[in-house]
């Protein structure tokens, strides 16, 4: 089979290091070999309006002046809306357009948090690829185990996802809401079951109903407390998940997040047992959850 492909190159922000990128990417445990991540180059499929396509990036520049080129690839042609989709879906993915030099002007002049900017200057926060992506996995994840959370989220993804064969690597695309229209809820039922908690299926279709259709650059630039009351009227999304998802999938930098052990834990190890959090990002402004994101991606 002759495969469509789209070439071309996507510049970022400066400052923007893609090592730090790939290194973060390939520990990152909700989407471990959801790709294929080397020194120096990322190969991962989406789901874009139904079409599955692969996307190879690799670094075409300097952390000064930085350029990623890609390619697309895809089992069909790839039409000029699906691949604009595509870049648009990359450059939110890896936060290309994120500026990092207020938040950079800030954090020099904490000298606990300096060290982290120096050890990850250059780091956009790698976000999910979807804020849907991120809502399943909040559901998936609650109470749970992460290895029984990666495992269910993977069988979903195989039964109802996409899949490409890229250089002889298959592949998998993780679901797009509309991707379980046709779903069997027994059979949607018998694998999320495995999660080790029986409504989460009907979290689940709460999820696939509130994402289908709504209006994704709404959620990105709106109104914080009004994008997270509407995350929170999904069943199975509270404080926690909401909080997780306007940050780790939509991009809100400007609150923290809500009841993250880990970050607490490398926030007490970089500025002492019994510190406040709240007051130490409070000068961080509109860039504390990157504070805490960076915290966290330092450990």
């Amino acid at each position: 089979m002759t495969q469509s492909t789209k070439t071309g190159r996507l510049a970022a922000t400066a400052p923007f290091d893609f090592t730090h990128s790939l290194r973060f990417i390939g520990v990152f445990t909700p989407a471990m070999g959801d790709q294929a991540v080397s020194d120096q180059t990322l190969t991962k499929a989406i789901r874009v309006n139904g079409q599955t396509v692969a996307f190879t990036l690799g670094s075409n520049g300097s952390s000064a002046s930085p350029e990623l080129r890609y390619t697309l690839t895809a089992d069909q042609p790839i039409s000029a809306d699906n691949e604009a989709v595509a870049l648009e879906r990359i450059r939110l993915y890896l936060s290309l357009d994120d500026d990092l030099k207020p938040f950079y002007a800030i954090g020099e002049q904490d000298e606990q948090f300096a060290p982290i900017i120096e050890q990850l200057y250059g780091y956009h926060q790698v976000r999910f690829t979807t804020p849907f992506e991120n809502a399943v996995w909040a559901i998936l994840s609650q109470r749970t185990s992460m290895a029984i959370a990666r495992s269910v989220k993977q069988t979903l993804t195989e039964a109802y996802g996409g899949k490409i064969e890229v250089d002889g690597v298959t592949h998998f695309a993780v679901p797009e809401p509309a991707d379980f229209n046709d779903a069997d809820r027994d059979e949607l039922r018998s694998i999320v079951s495995a999660a080790g908690y029986a409504r989460k299926t009907d979290f689940l279709i709460s999820a696939i109903d509130a994402f289908h259709g709504i209006d994704e650059a709404w959620l990105r630039e709106g109104d914080y407390d009004e994008v997270e009351a509407w995350l929170r009227g999904i069943s199975g999304i509270g404080e926690w998940s909401a909080s997780f998802i306007m940050l780790r999938g939509l991009g809100h930098t400007e609150r923290l997040p809500v009841g993250e052990r880990r970050t607490q834990d490398a926030f007490r190890k970089v500025y002492g047992a019994g510190t406040d959090m709240e007051r130490i990002a409070e000068p961080y402004g509109d860039y504390q959850g990157y504070w805490a994101h960076y915290l966290r991606a330092a450990m």
